[in-house]
């Protein structure tokens, strides 16, 4: 299945649209229509500076839940994410930090959003919530229920933050994620968010995933986005934000110069 955004150059860029604080987390301070105002400026920006794609991600809700976040998070998020439908004509991605890939998908379902991401799909992690599980068997279900085939899932492959319970390859967790968590792409990261991707391990699951999209998923920057050959895109956040910060407002230089390095990527 190819992936839903079209783009001439060879890295496509998928950018991050990071949510502040929703209301009732932990360190919210703004109302829900100010988040709503200042997300649609952002993917309007964005947009206009050659993105490929988006990805909406509750990133200020920290201390995340392990796999089910409030009724409250899917209501507000869906209601962002339906703005941003209305603000940008790009493909839309949901993440549901940290692991709520049901909620992801009915989020998705409801606003037209063209993907998902699921850090953990297959076999269960530590993370700082504990351990997580996939639940690859439930949310398959869902979007065939929904009638939501059309709606990709991209999954993590040793996801940042993480840790293996049990010692496994990556070329067996690309395996399984793929063949038995019937993953429509896959994403690789460095340890942590920000961190650079290893393009070893990016060859790696390239060449596990036989055929199946791979896309960078941390760490990129316009110096290091020669690097990644043969990735089918990178999803990028910290850096296109004001001194690579990913809790601050996205630098309009800092996007222009990564889309530059993604048309010149060969």
């Amino acid at each position: 299945m190819p992936l839903p955004f079209a783009s001439d150059a060879p890295l496509p860029v998928i950018a991050m649209l990071h949510l502040p604080p929703l209301p009732g987390s932990p360190r919210s301070a703004l109302s829900i229509s100010a988040i709503t105002e200042h997300v649609c400026r952002e993917a309007e920006m964005l947009t206009a500076l050659g993105a490929a794609g988006l990805m909406l991600e509750n990133f200020g809700d920290m201390p995340l839940p392990a796999t089910q976040v409030s009724p409250a998070t899917v209501a507000q998020m869906s209601r962002i994410a339906a703005a941003v439908r209305m603000a940008s004509s790009l493909p839309l991605g949901i993440n549901v930090l940290r692991n709520d890939s049901l909620a992801a998908m009915a989020i998705a379902s409801a606003v037209g959003a063209s993907f998902i991401r699921v850090n953990i799909l297959v076999g269960a992690r530590l993370t700082d919530q504990g351990i997580i599980a996939g639940r690859a068997d439930e949310l398959l279900r869902l979007r065939k229920s929904l009638g939501a085939e059309e709606i990709q899932i991209w999954a993590d492959v040793n996801v940042k933050h993480s840790w293996p319970l049990a010692p496994v390859s990556l070329e067996e967790e690309t395996e399984n994620t793929i063949r038995r968590g019937l993953a429509d792409a896959l994403i690789v990261t460095g340890r942590g968010t920000g961190y650079e991707t290893d393009p070893h391990e990016l060859q790696a699951v390239i060449s596990a995933a036989a055929g199946t999209p791979v896309l960078v998923g941390s760490g990129v920057t316009a110096d290091s986005l020669a690097n990644f050959q043969g990735a089918s895109g990178a999803i990028v956040g910290s850096w296109i934000k004001h001194q690579g910060d990913a809790r601050s407002p996205i630098d309009p230089e800092r996007v222009r110069r990564l889309m530059q390095a993604s048309r010149n990527s060969k």
